[in-house]
């Protein structure tokens, strides 16, 4: 097609892209094409302006690596991932137990037995003991689950971004018993600051906002016959709890951590306060399938220097 004005060049792409045999490609290649297009004549975007954002796709790219994935960082700072979520679990609004997988999930996490700790190397922080339930939509226990949990250390830093850290630290693979539960010891995760040495720093700061995630745990169940969930369950007294930089928060995913003083520890060598979580999760029928990775290494030499942005 011979482009006569401006207007031609999306009927050009979208003229090509009917071409396309897959039907679900060309409804979502063609949305974005449109939308794409719409918002360059809106926004009246001028040639340096998409110079600087064909850059920003560049850097996104040089800026991920085995221990770090750019795209995904960005993708939460935008409220993209919390908006594909949400849009596809539960009643497509706010109820359910689905949330972001965020950037730091690896695979191959330690099996543990029930009842086992994730502490695997010296970790401060008061004791966490977990107790999670995982049910069909009816409330009947899912047995044989796969679960696995990450979650970041009270200094700030998932284990694959510390090399002080041992590997897989705070990270566990567990399977649920008859009664559909797991259970495990850790410590009490703390708020976190996310990287801004790349493009999302840069998006942040123009905005000016901070860089903190609330006190969260990850969960990531799959079992075959149910659609493998990815969840968060926040810390509810976290001072960012409603400025998550992720946008990843919802009243449902708000845990009960309840802070034992003077009651008698599970574990022996506990001293001192310590905190308890008891969450029921839900499982939605669907195929099960794991998501890629976002990092399969872990940083090597000296710890990293994370800001805090104000």
């Amino acid at each position: 097609m011979i482009i006569e004005r401006q207007e031609d060049v999306t009927k050009a792409v979208l003229g090509e892209l009917a071409r396309a045999p897959n039907a679900r490609f060309r409804e979502v290649m063609g949305a974005f094409v449109r939308h794409m297009h719409d918002f360059v004549r809106e926004s009246k975007l001028s040639e340096e302006e998409f110079r600087t954002a064909l850059n920003y796709v560049v850097a996104l790219g040089k800026a991920s690596n085995e221990t770090h994935n750019e795209a995904v960082l960005i993708a939460g700072s935008l409220g993209l991932s919390s908006l594909v979520c949400l849009l596809n679990n539960g009643n497509g609004q706010t109820e359910t137990d689905a949330s972001l997988l965020g950037p730091f999930w690896r695979m191959h996490s330690p099996v543990t037995p029930n009842g086992g700790s994730i502490v695997r190397s010296a970790t401060p922080g008061p004791a966490l003991f977990v107790d999670a339930a995982f049910r069909d939509a009816q409330g009947r226990p899912i047995e044989g689950a796969e679960v696995d949990i990450w979650h970041s250390s009270t200094e700030g830093f998932y284990e694959n971004q510390d090399p002080v850290q041992a590997d897989m630290n705070l990270r566990g693979k567990f399977f649920t018993d008859k009664d559909g539960r797991i259970s495990f010891r850790s410590v009490k995760p703390a708020g976190y600051p996310i990287p801004i040495d790349g493009p999302t720093g840069e998006l942040l700061r123009a905005q000016g906002r901070h860089n903190m995630r609330p006190a969260h745990l990850h969960f990531l169940a799959a079992k075959e016959g149910f659609k493998t969930l990815i969840s968060q369950i926040y810390v509810a007294d976290d001072k960012f709890i409603d400025s998550d930089v992720q946008f990843g928060v919802t009243r449902h995913l708000i845990g009960d951590y309840v802070l034992h003083e003077n009651e008698k520890p599970p574990a022996p060598d506990v001293k001192g306060p310590w905190y308890s979580l008891k969450h029921d999760f839900v499982m939605e029928p669907g195929e099960s399938r794991l998501p890629r990775a976002p990092i399969s290494g872990k940083a090597q030499g000296e710890r990293p220097t994370i800001p805090h942005l104000a």
